[in-house]
């Protein structure tokens, strides 16, 4: 029985161990976000209504929400990002999700004055509006480095809906903006 315990001590000793070492072992992230706020189409400028672009992307046709958004980009440029509850904000389907609907992630960081674009694979939108996204991010011009650079300055993360087509290095080519990512400051 002494001999049991010992070794079933020792097992889980080595086991924590193991599992220290690797959470160590984590690669470096670039950037986090933690929240999101959703997509308006129209914003007021001097009185007057706007398309709400983004960097020259525009925002979906309806308002949108994305209740929870957790995602982060590592140094090697992986992107892991789950989101919960992407909903129409207005029109007759109000809190509910237009599916079926594919997303993507647009990041953005600033570059001497330059905001650079990489993007994700897609991820499906579930019944209740919650998708993953993980992969690695493709930079958007072939002049732009194969990852974005640490530090990624001035964050932004574009959530986009996804059309089929597919650029030339395989990714679907993102469309419509439908929420951004709040940057992770760190500070709970």
């Amino acid at each position: 029985m002494k001999q049991y315990t010992l070794t079933a001590t020792a097992l889980l000793a080595a086991l924590l161990c193991a599992g220290a070492a690797q959470a160590d072992d984590r690669v470096p992230r670039i950037v986090a976000f933690s929240g999101a706020i959703g997509s308006q189409p129209f914003a007021s400028v001097g009185g007057v209504a706007v398309p709400n672009d983004v960097l020259g992307i525009a925002p979906g046709g309806r308002p949108w929400e994305l209740l929870k958004l957790k995602a982060s980009v590592d140094v090697n440029g992986m992107l892991q990002l789950r989101a919960k509850g992407l909903l129409l904000g207005g029109g007759n389907n109000i809190g509910r999700p237009a599916i079926p609907r594919n997303m993507q992630a647009t990041l953005f960081c600033n570059e001497g004055g330059v905001n650079n674009a990489w993007n994700s694979p897609a991820g499906a939108v579930d019944a209740q509006g919650n998708f993953s996204i993980s992969g690695a991010l493709v930079p958007v011009a072939p002049n732009l480095a194969p990852v974005p650079p640490n530090p990624c300055n001035l964050p932004i993360l574009l959530i986009r809906n996804s059309a089929a087509p597919t650029t030339p290095g395989g990714l679907p080519v993102p469309g419509a903006w439908f929420a951004a990512g709040i940057v992770d400051a760190g500070d709970d």
